[in-house]
């Protein structure tokens, strides 16, 4: 009987084991998934490209594939205020000035109010103040596309 409830324990520990392990593997092949965004033509539906640009057909530049847009209205998205171009899905910095990065509104209807300096246009900021450069106070500009 002692042989028995011993044989017992040790299948499940095995199978405990080997569980969690499976559970591990499982999980580095999640985070090292490629995400990739599509673009289509809103003319054109059959017309798909990897990165943004014109429809070879009509002319019109390409958007989000509805897929793609869904998912952007559920994530948020971070971008530089002065380069426009440049968009994390985490907060950080822009790699190319340095400034703090800010919640993408574009898409929303809450749109982002950044401020910028009237003298110095390369100096904004996602909140009011004075410009660090002159000392001026900073003016709204709106960047919701319409």
């Amino acid at each position: 009987m002692k042989r028995l409830i011993i044989l017992m324990l040790m299948i499940a520990g095995t199978t405990a084991i080997y569980a969690q392990k499976a559970k591990q593997t499982s999980s580095k092949a999640d985070s090292n998934a490629i995400v990739v965004t599509s673009y289509t033509c809103p003319m054109h539906p059959e017309v798909n490209s990897s990165q943004q640009g014109r429809c070879p057909k009509c002319g019109m530049d390409l958007i989000l594939s509805k897929k793609e847009q869904m998912k952007a209205e559920v994530t948020q998205t971070y971008t530089c205020p002065m380069h426009t171009d440049v968009v994390s899905n985490s907060p950080g910095n822009c790699p190319k000035c340095s400034s703090k990065l800010v919640i993408d509104r574009r898409g929303s209807k809450q749109a982002a109010t950044v401020y910028t300096c009237s003298m110095h246009p390369n100096v904004s900021s996602a909140t009011n103040g004075k410009c660090p450069v002159c000392g001026m106070q900073m003016v709204a500009k709106n960047t919701k596309k319409d």
